[in-house]
């Protein structure tokens, strides 16, 4: 496995593979590589001959208040568990190598980064979007692999590789979960045992709405309530948002009348992390099933 550190190494790598006839595949992390990770890079092992996989820890996507100081770093542990899963090479840069000095250009989504996150964190995605459009210019890749824990995330990435034209296919992967049901997240170390039982309040959330949705209800306002209702269970849940939207544009959605996306994001109290706080998120998309009257 190779350890790449500048983009004219990114790039010397990817052509050489593509020389060769190889398919790339990149997936960018922020390191703190947990088994959800793993799962992006065996599905990137699936779809190409050489995958790469990008850690840096973006600081252009954290507000001033946020935890960029303190976010999760470990890149020995997140290279020898590249090396065991076979990854061919990370990247792994210094911020100056993708943010040089003066550097004053910015990628934006604006409509897509509007809703859900961008209500909580406005400058979150244009750090997003700037910086996988960077890791993708330099990686030169076939295919890059998200998870689909993100999923506004993901949307944003689909729609700013179509309308620059990048030649790339953007790939989401489903959420991977403990056994347990919560979603896994690099930030699910800052959870004290009593905090990541309520955790689970967000999964058994979204188990509750399918549900609904399962019997029946087509009402956007019943199907949240019932949503909001296991939020409500957990004591110390602080509810950021819990929204229907379209899985595509992410407009809102009143009724459930096809494929809708729930998205939910809950901050906990947690003394590990430096601002005592950590904000998850978890999403469904929800399949009413059609009525046997719509199949005939």
């Amino acid at each position: 496995m190779e350890l790449l550190r500048t983009v004219a190494a990114l790039r010397a790598y990817s052509d050489a593979a593509r020389s060769e006839g190889r398919r790339v595949a990149l997936v960018p992390t922020m390191g703190a590589l947990h088994a959800g990770h793993l799962s992006l890079v065996a599905e990137a092992r699936r779809r190409a001959d050489r995958v790469v996989v990008s850690i840096f820890v973006n600081p252009t996507q954290f507000a001033p208040h946020e935890d960029l100081a303190s976010y999760p770093r470990d890149l020995e542990g997140d290279l020898a568990q590249c090396r065991a899963a076979g990854v061919d090479a990370v990247f792994a840069p210094a911020p100056a190598e993708l943010y040089p000095a003066g550097a004053q250009t910015w990628v934006e989504v604006p409509e897509l980064a509007l809703p859900l996150c961008g209500q909580s964190r406005p400058h979150f995605f244009r750090g997003v979007a700037t910086v996988v459009t960077k890791l993708l210019v330099a990686a030169r890749p076939h295919v890059a692999v998200f998870g689909e824990k993100d999923f506004q995330q993901l949307q944003v990435i689909r729609r700013l590789a179509r309308d620059l034209l990048l030649d790339v296919e953007i790939v989401g992967v489903a959420i991977a979960r403990e056994a347990d049901g919560l979603a896994r997240s690099s930030r699910n170390v800052y959870l004290d045992a009593p905090m990541r039982a309520e955790a689970l309040a967000l999964s058994r959330a979204l188990d509750a709405a399918a549900a609904a949705v399962a019997g029946g209800e087509r009402t956007g306002s019943a199907v949240l309530e019932a949503a909001r209702k296991e939020l409500r269970a957990a004591p110390h849940a602080d509810v950021d948002y819990a929204e229907l939207r379209d899985p595509e544009t992410l407009a809102a959605i009143d009724r459930v009348a096809g494929p809708v996306l729930l998205a939910l994001a809950v901050r906990f109290p947690a003394p590990r992390a430096a601002s005592g706080v950590v904000r998850l998120i978890d999403n469904r998309v929800l399949r009413p099933t059609p009525s046997p009257e719509v199949s005939r």
